[in-house]
């Protein structure tokens, strides 16, 4: 498969900008070390761009602890040429008020920021401006940007945005429900993965058909190796009403024998299966012990029982 060689780490990184952005927050979890970052205006733009070789790699956000998922980001990954994810980081979200220096809470007519945000802040902004329709944008720093040139009164960002455009908080602490996280994934171009740690999740999209019990089919192949499932989501695959996709996360790595096997049993049964990455997990949980009779050592001598069967009895 194309891709980077195993020994080549990722230099050039794409990311949900502009700066400011939680997305670039989570990338300095990956890219401390140095290297080059790519700000994008939309989730699509930093999938394309590594896509397209402008960059080796696009830190995006999957999923909210309050939110749920981001379908922007799910549906780049199943369509397109292929990506895998190679990392996963976890961000504790807090928001704030951000106004220009002077603005008083009488004075914000207009709130701006992302849609998630926005939800994750509706119940305070409802309290504090009754008539006022906080509006969409494609991201909390673009909000922030936003208000620093003029185009509206206050916006629902991260406090480093507020700092990088010389905004002031007007209020702290913004969130209806304290604690929210937001998991962000890196994503490479299909190529070598990540060494199994022993505590690994494996991503995939899998397309069953409109037919009795492919729902069904689909998680027993789970269910009968003791894989434990960590996250499943539908989405339209845009065909025709009743085909989905399911998108899903699954504990343990494709070099498993267990994992590797359900995958190649999915190919068999579902519609479509598209592969995204097997990745050490990072959100400080363990993986199900593996029973003994799912592990790889009983998949080996279960294979090494039906060769000795099909090859019938030894020469004399």
């Amino acid at each position: 498969m194309p891709g980077m060689p195993p020994s080549t780490s990722p230099t050039r990184f794409a990311y949900l900008g502009p700066e400011g952005t939680f997305a670039e927050a989570a990338l300095s979890a990956v890219s401390s070390a140095g290297g080059s970052r790519y700000p994008q205006p939309s989730v699509p733009a930093a999938l394309a761009a590594v896509r397209s070789g402008d960059a080796d790699a696009a830190l995006v956000p999957l999923e909210n602890s309050v939110e749920g998922s981001v379908p922007a980001t799910m549906d780049g990954l199943a369509d397109g040429a292929p990506l895998v994810i190679t990392r996963e980081v976890f961000l504790d979200v807090a928001f704030v008020l951000a106004v220009r220096p002077g603005t008083e809470q009488a004075g914000v007519r207009s709130v701006a920021s992302h849609p998630h945000a926005l939800a994750q802040t509706a119940g305070r902004l409802a309290e504090l401006f009754p008539g006022v329709v906080p509006l969409p944008v494609s991201s909390t720093a673009g909000a922030a940007a936003a208000v620093a040139a003029g185009d509206f009164d206050a916006a629902v960002c991260a406090p480093i945005a507020a700092e990088r455009y010389g905004l002031v908080a007007l209020v702290d602490d913004l969130a209806d429900t304290p604690g929210a996280v937001t998991r962000f994934v890196l994503v490479e171009p299909a190529g070598a993965l990540p060494a199994p740690t022993g505590n690994d999740k494996t991503s995939l999209v899998a397309v069953v058909g409109d037919r009795t019990g492919a729902l069904l089919a689909l998680l027993s192949e789970f269910a009968v190796r003791g894989i434990s499932l960590t996250r499943i989501e539908s989405r339209p695959t845009r065909e025709r009403l009743g085909v989905y996709s399911f998108s899903l996360d699954c504990e343990g790595h494709i070099a498993d024998a267990r994992v590797g096997e359900a995958l190649a049993a999915l190919h068999r049964v579902c519609d479509d299966v598209r592969f995204l990455g097997s990745y050490a997990r990072a959100d400080g949980r363990e993986n199900v012990p593996v029973p003994d009779v799912a592990a790889d050592a009983a998949f080996a001598d279960a294979e090494g029982w039906l060769a000795g069967i099909r090859g019938g009895p030894s020469p004399r």
